[in-house]
C-alpha cells in the first residue's frame, strides 16, 4: 500500500477527527481539510492561550493539523458543494464527525457518497452512541465513562485528565478501523463505512479498572498516581535535591533490589512488606518507611543507579524538561502555517523496516 497515493478528505473538526487526518498526512497522503467558510474555519483556531499572537492559527489547532491543504467551503452554497463533490469523487477516505442528521441534511452521508464513489472508505466519528443527540466534549465523556470519578487525589474532587484523552483514544480506534478497511479494499475493491464513538472508545480503554469491577465488584476510587493492585507503584517521593520521582515496582524481586540499593535490604524480611499483596495492604506505612532512605539520594544518582539495576522508576518532569530529551526533540514537526511558525509532536510513534 502506497500511502502517498491516498487522497483523504477531512470534514471533521476539533481534535479526534483532525488527528486521524494528520496521521495520514504524516504517512505522505494528500489530506484536504474542509473548513466552514461561515465560521472562519475549525473552532480550535480560536482556542488560544492568553499570550498567543493574533491571527487565525492557534497552538491547539496546530497540534493536530499538519501537512494538510485547507479549503474553506459553505455546504449550503451550490458552487462550494459541487466543488466538494468533485474532491470526494476520487477520494480514498472521508473523515467526518457530523452531528446527528447533519450528514444526511447536506447529502454527505455514507449512502449518498458511496453512490458517486463506490470504493470510498467513509470514517465517521460519533460522540455518545447511547444518545446521539448529546453534545460530546472530552470532559463530558471523561465524566460519563468513569475517568473523572477515579482520577485525582483521595481528598480532591473528581478530576479531568489534562488533555483530551477521549478524543485521542477515539482517533486511534478510527485509524485502526480505516487501516483494516484499506486492507479489505485491496482484496475486494469495495469501500466501507468505518464508525466509532468517543463513548465506546472511552469504555474500551478502561482496561484493568473495569475488570476490577466486573470480576471483583470493586469500584475504583481516587488514589492519585497509585496503583490499586501493585505497591510501591505510582508512589511519589522527594530526593535530597528536592526533586520528585515515582516508583513503578511490579514484582517482589524488583522490590528486593530497590531496598538493597537504598540501604534497607531488611525491609523484605518484614511481614508487612514481604509480598506485593502485603505491600498493597500496608501502602501508607511503606510510603512512610521508604521516604527517609530515598531522601538521602540526589535525583540523578538514584535514577542512574535504578537504571543500572533494572528497577523501574522515573523523574517527574515538566514539559520543558520533557523536550530536553533527544527523543522528544526528534519527534517535533515544524511547519509555516498561514504566516506563523508552528510546532507539534508527530502522531506516528512507530517504525516499519523490511
Amino acid at each position: 500500500m502506497n500511502f502517498k497515493e491516498l487522497k483523504v478528505i477531512e470534514l471533521a473538526s476539533v481534535l479526534a477527527g483532525p488527528s486521524v487526518g494528520m496521521f495520514f498526512a504524516e504517512l505522505g497522503a494528500e489530506v484536504i481539510k474542509i473548513e466552514n467558510k461561515k465560521t472562519n474555519g475549525d473552532v480550535t483556531r480560536t482556542w488560544k492561550l492568553p499570550n498567543e499572537p493574533a491571527g487565525n492559527v492557534s497552538a491547539y489547532f496546530s497540534s493536530i493539523n499538519f501537512g494538510k491543504k485547507y479549503v474553506f467551503l459553505d455546504y449550503s452554497d451550490d458552487k462550494d458543494y459541487q466543488r466538494l463533490m468533485e474532491l470526494i469523487r476520487d477520494a480514498d477516505i472521508v473523515v467526518c464527525n457530523f452531528k446527528q442528521g447533519a450528514d444526511v441534511k447536506f447529502g454527505l452521508d455514507y449512502a449518498s457518497l458511496k453512490g458517486i464513489n463506490p470504493s470510498l472508505i467513509y470514517a465517521q466519528l460519533d460522540g455518545f452512541k447511547s444518545n446521539a443527540k448529546r453534545v460530546a466534549f472530552d470532559v463530558v465523556l471523561q465524566a460519563e465513562c468513569g475517568y473523572m470519578y477515579m482520577n485525582g487525589q483521595p481528598d480532591s474532587p473528581p478530576t479531568k485528565m489534562p488533555l483530551a484523552l477521549m478524543d485521542i483514544l477515539a482517533a486511534h480506534q478510527l485509524k485502526e478501523g480505516i487501516l483494516v478497511a484499506l486492507l479489505k479494499r485491496q482484496a475486494t475493491g469495495e469501500g466501507a463505512l468505518v464508525r466509532t464513538s468517543l463513548e465506546e472508545s472511552a469504555i474500551s480503554s478502561l482496561a484493568n479498572q473495569a475488570t476490577n469491577w466486573l470480576m471483583n465488584g470493586v469500584i475504583p476510587q481516587r488514589m492519585g498516581s497509585l496503583h490499586p493492585n501493585i505497591a510501591p507503584y505510582g508512589d511519589i517521593f522527594m530526593t535530597k535535591d528536592d526533586k520528585e520521582l515515582v516508583l513503578a515496582i511490579g514484582s517482589d524481586a524488583q522490590f528486593a533490589k530497590f531496598c538493597s540499593l537504598i540501604g534497607v535490604a531488611d525491609f523484605t524480611e518484614r511481614k508487612e512488606f514481604s509480598t506485593n499483596k502485603m505491600r498493597v495492604k500496608n501502602r501508607t506505612l511503606l510510603q512512610r518507611e521508604l521516604a527517609t532512605p530515598i531522601a538521602r539520594f540526589m535525583l540523578t544518582d538514584l535514577v542512574d543507579a535504578c537504571i543500572d539495576a533494572g528497577i523501574p522508576m522515573g523523574a517527574i518532569k515538566n514539559m520543558k524538561e520533557v523536550f530536553e530529551n533527544p527523543v522528544a526533540q526528534s519527534m517535533i514537526l515544524e511547519e509555516d502555517m498561514e504566516g506563523r511558525e508552528t510546532k507539534r509532536v508527530q502522531t506516528i510513534a512507530f517504525t516499519i523496516k523490511r
